[in-house]
């Protein structure tokens, strides 16, 4: 299966990167997986050999979005995820932030969508540490699960 546990992830990769494999990293809630999220992963994994998604826990998609998300329980956004072609491995992390996540998984590339600047990510400087770089792919625009939000809100009333 392809979502491990962080101890499960880090042992799965290390024959990979002694092969000299590439490794993307991501993270993110994908609390409603769309075509937005389809296409971000497929460029983020053709930048490398291997892609990994964290994906934010039920506890930290709260901490983040409020009380009224994640609308799809953590397991599921990670097993939809691990479904994706693109995907070679998923692990679920409670921290608000990826921070230990990229510590433990050291990517040669960490990966974020458009809405981001490598300057404001507090992540990046883990990353740097380990030798990797941040790069910053472009929204695929008008796809977002806030989006989604608003027009089922709009279409069946709040």
């Amino acid at each position: 299966m392809k979502i491990l546990s962080r101890g499960a992830l880090v042992a799965a990769l290390e024959p990979r990167r002694q092969r000299g494999e590439r490794i993307v990293f991501t993270n993110g809630c994908f609390d409603i997986l769309h075509v937005g999220h389809a296409r971000y992963l497929a460029q983020a994994r053709a930048l490398g050999d291997l892609l990994v998604v964290g994906v934010n826990s039920d506890r930290s998609v709260r901490a983040l979005k409020g009380p009224t998300r994640p609308l799809v329980p953590q397991e599921e956004r990670a097993e939809m995820l691990a479904h994706l072609a693109s995907v070679d491995y998923v692990c679920i992390f409670d921290e608000d932030r990826p921070d230990a996540l990229i510590e433990a998984v050291r990517p040669h590339l960490h990966v974020k969508g458009g809405d981001y600047r490598v300057e404001d990510l507090p992540e990046a400087t883990v990353v740097h540490r380990h030798g990797g770089e941040v790069v910053i792919m472009p929204l695929v625009e008008g796809r977002s699960t806030t989006n989604l939000i608003a027009r089922i809100r709009e279409v069946y009333g709040s």
